[in-house]
């Protein structure tokens, strides 16, 4: 049954006067694109992990782990742009593993997704609510992190439950604004010759820099930070030709974020040195503000006014972080909804066309949450941002891998002639790749959540029990749905 279907019969089901249709035709391939680039928050990425693959990982060499993950999700993306032209609905991953795995499978890839979403954008509120207090404590008030996280949820939950136009030229504001900082550093840097030792490509991209240090644990934050290309195919049900439009969408996103750290990275090692850029990240990450390292550089480079201005826009682009996040959660629940794998509820939406009910239990998730950390007391970075982002990476990982698997299933029941290398070779390619780097994500699990082995484990055995879980309510739903069918 296609998509269109599924919903005709949804919503002959829905009672008068309750949609459950999303608002389609209204978004192209730039719109998709600040999404994806909203929930990759560009500025968080960089100032939150450079300083970690480069002191714990390979030094200088750090900006050539981001090229060789992205030139890995490049090979993905051959198979989920296909996938996307056969299958299309706003179902993602659930869509496209359920389509060749079957709906059992799909049940479980559609809860890893759910989790993914859910828990780094829970994590993205620890940092963000962190960094608020602190630009309004620069001001001379006091407010707990998290009452600043409890109103942000609101204006979050409001954005969420508008037409989707409304969100995509808010997010375009705040990507452009955090990203336009780090290009005129990146581009000052490039252009001025570099920092004490000039400008040295094979110091960072040649095999040898690569490979230095500890490599794994660089690309295991270079995975962390190229993150949410994939959400591309979650707004094939708004947008403008769905076909061609996720797919040039997906290519563009996978480029221009390799393209975009790799070059940044490089810049703050030429602006260091290669020689010297390492024991400028350690000395960062000991003093207990990794973002010293990036936001050090930038102030150098651009002056005292990026010092203020740096923190204001790490903390927009932790907001378009989370809006885009929260637009990507709604419409997994709506979907899951339209299919049955959630209450049919959750696929009702308002006169804006937008998931209003899938917003309210998203929010309401999410406060859930959040809630232990700031009951406890416990610190937000430490553990609330660590662990969930961490978690997310490894979840999401897994989604990947499961995809590149269901690109060669579906392919070989439907197959399509001239179309190896789409449907066969970079799915397979892609699989054994992103394998490898889930392997190093589960070695190194414990530098990417901040904490011992035993915290680490536990934080990664939430991926098994909650893939599990989404497998078992797929086959019940499926066996109550055989009972009354025969009723």
């Amino acid at each position: 049954m296609s998509e269109t279907d599924t919903a005709r019969q949804d919503q002959s089901r829905t009672p008068a006067g309750q949609s459950t249709a999303l608002r389609a035709g209204t978004i192209g391939v730039f719109g998709i694109m600040f999404f994806v680039f909203s929930a990759q928050a560009p500025l968080t990425g960089v100032a939150g992990a450079t300083a970690l693959a480069v002191g714990l990982g390979n030094g200088a060499g750090a900006p050539g782990a981001y090229l060789i993950v992205g030139l890995v999700i490049m090979l993905f993306a051959v198979g989920f742009v296909a996938m996307s032209r056969k299958v299309i609905t706003h179902g993602g991953f659930y869509a496209y593993v359920s389509a060749a795995l079957g709906r059992k499978i799909g049940g479980g890839a559609a809860w890893l997704a759910v989790l993914t979403y859910v828990s780094v954008q829970a994590g993205m509120y620890g940092l963000y609510g962190v960094t608020f207090s602190a630009v309004l404590s620069g001001l001379g008030l006091e407010v707990p992190w998290w009452l600043l996280v409890l109103a942000t949820l609101a204006l979050v939950h409001f954005m969420g439950t508008r037409n989707i136009e409304l969100g995509a030229r808010v997010l375009a504001v705040l990507v452009g604004l955090e990203m336009s900082i780090l290009i005129a550093f990146g581009l000052k840097t490039l252009f001025t010759g570099g920092g004490p030792e000039g400008l040295d490509l094979a110091a960072s991209f040649a095999p040898s820099a690569v490979a230095a240090g500890a490599p794994g644990v660089a690309i295991v934050f270079a995975v962390a930070s190229m993150y949410g290309f994939e959400s591309t195919a979650i707004y094939s049900g708004e947008a403008k030709d769905p076909r061609r439009t996720v797919a040039r969408a997906t290519y563009a996103s996978v480029c221009a974020i390799a393209v975009f750290f790799a070059f940044i990275s490089w810049m703050i090692a030429s602006f260091y040195g290669p020689s010297k850029v390492a024991d400028a990240a350690v000395a960062a990450l000991e003093s207990g503000d990794s973002t010293s390292f990036v936001f050090g550089a930038l102030v150098e480079t651009l002056g005292p006014w990026a010092g203020t201005v740096g923190p204001i826009l790490l903390l927009t682009s932790l907001l378009a972080g989370v809006m885009a996040l929260h637009n990507s959660v709604n419409r997994y629940f709506h979907s899951l909804a339209l299919h049955g794998t959630l209450p049919h509820a959750l696929a009702r939406t308002n006169r804006h066309l937008a998931p209003s009910v899938a917003a309210r239990a998203q929010t309401s998730l999410t406060v859930l949450l959040i809630a232990p950390f700031a009951i406890l007391g416990l610190d937000p970075v430490l553990t609330l941002f660590s662990w969930f982002s961490g978690l997310s990476v490894a979840s999401l990982l897994v989604l990947y891998v499961l995809t590149s698997v269901a690109v060669v299933v579906y392919f070989r029941k439907n197959p399509e002639n001239g179309a190896v290398w789409q449907t066969f070779l970079a799915p397979g390619a892609s699989f054994i790749l992103l394998t490898g780097l889930l392997a190093l994500v589960v070695v190194n699990f414990n530098h990417l959540v901040g904490g011992d082995a035993t915290t680490a484990g536990i934080i990664l055995a939430a991926v098994p029990i909650c893939f599990g879980l989404g497998v078992a309510l797929e086959a019940h739903q499926s066996r109550d749905q055989r009972v009354r069918e025969t009723a």
